[in-house]
């Protein structure tokens, strides 16, 4: 199988599933254990293949992608 993300939705998926999987509250959410295979493999893979997150401006680059994203998204996901 193979999934195709632009460079903005890798970083922010990449930021996002670093900031949450290891969250008690998200791993209450994961009700079948053999997910984490699929969630560290998916984690794993945009590590290894985004060396922006090295960058000094890794903040900045996160931000203005998260940016664009949203300019995309139109008004979906507005609460």
């Amino acid at each position: 199988m193979k999934i195709e993300l632009t460079d903005d939705q890798a970083l922010v998926l990449s930021d996002w599933m670093n900031r949450v999987m290891h969250r008690e509250d998200f791993s209450a959410l994961v009700d079948d254990r053999a997910v984490w295979s699929a969630l560290f493999t998916i984690s794993g893979t945009l590590e290894t293949q985004l060396p922006l997150i090295f960058d000094s401006s890794y903040a900045n680059q996160l931000e203005a992608a998260r940016q664009r994203l949203i300019c995309v998204l139109g008004e979906f996901g507005e609460q």
